[in-house]
């Protein structure tokens, strides 16, 4: 994307932590910049998204710049440290968790204007190999095999994928011979990357980042673990809470909803079409 920047969170919590600006907050008057009869915006809507998200918001925030003139910061973590960083202060515009339990702590708090919340899709599971790694894997139990020695997953502790991921094998009755062959990643997107490189020769990843070259999946049965229900929110403190909405509204119009599905997102008031495997 030319105008699209994505912001790693671990960036962005150092900066937080050393008490040094990290993303800009200008006020609406120094937003607008006048060029003839034009104005320009000069700052970016700040979205603040889960990690499975990442290839999904990428699109959708190109067509959002195309058709606005409004550029884009794409800030990408897991929901828990996101929210985390939203009771700091961090200034973000819009929320968009990978659990709406999420948002509606923010909301109990007063952090994100109520009549924003929205879900937006519904994630899915799947159980990933290395195509690399000389091992095979379709169900939860074949982890269990010598000759797969690390699994990752997604950090349970404030990543709803990895809290997913550990019901899913504790539903099949394998959390406890498993969690010593543990890695956990910071966010899902931090897991993928794990299996990608090797480091880890299976784990547990949202399906909507699994269309990787390194990797094969097999989706796992969505009553494994309590739904992925994902929410968006406005934050309270923007400066620029139209165009949050407007951001907001994208990703459940006509234009958004099939980039979500393409990535297997389940939309809501709809019923999945998702492939079970790729081999």
């Amino acid at each position: 994307m030319k105008m699209t920047k994505v912001i790693l969170l671990l960036w962005l919590m150092i900066g937080l932590l050393s008490g040094c600006a990290t993303i800009p907050r200008l006020t609406i008057e120094e937003r607008n910049v006048e060029i003839g009869n034009e104005t320009a915006i000069s700052a970016p809507l700040t979205v603040a998204a889960a990690a499975d998200l990442q290839f999904a918001f990428t699109e959708i925030a190109e067509i959002f710049e195309q058709e606005t003139g409004q550029s884009v910061t794409l800030v990408f973590g897991s929901t828990g440290q996101l929210a985390q960083q939203i009771e700091n202060g961090a200034p973000f515009d819009l929320y968009a968790a990978a659990n709406v339990a999420f948002v509606e702590q923010l909301n109990a708090q007063g952090l994100v204007l109520e009549d924003s919340i929205a879900l937006y899709a519904r994630g899915r599971i799947v159980l990933a190999v290395n195509r690399e790694s000389g091992v095979s894997a379709s169900t939860l139990a074949d982890l269990l095999d010598p000759s797969i020695r690390t699994v990752a997953i997604a950090n349970p502790a404030h990543a709803p994928y990895g809290v997913a991921a550990q019901q899913a094998l504790e539903s099949e009755g394998v959390w406890g011979e498993v969690q010593s062959k543990l890695v956990l990643g910071e966010n899902v997107r931090q897991t993928l990357q794990y299996i990608q490189t090797g480091d880890a020769e299976a784990g547990i990843i949202a399906l909507s980042i699994a269309n990787v070259a390194e990797i094969s999946w097999t989706l796992l049965d969505e009553d494994l673990h309590q739904p992925l229900d994902q929410a968006l929110a406005v934050v309270a403190s923007t400066p620029q809470p139209e165009e949050a909405r407007a951001f907001a509204a994208l990703i459940n119009s006509e234009r958004g909803r099939p980039i979500m599905q393409k990535y297997g997102f389940v939309l809501p008031g709809e019923e999945p079409a998702i492939p079970t495997s790729q081999p």
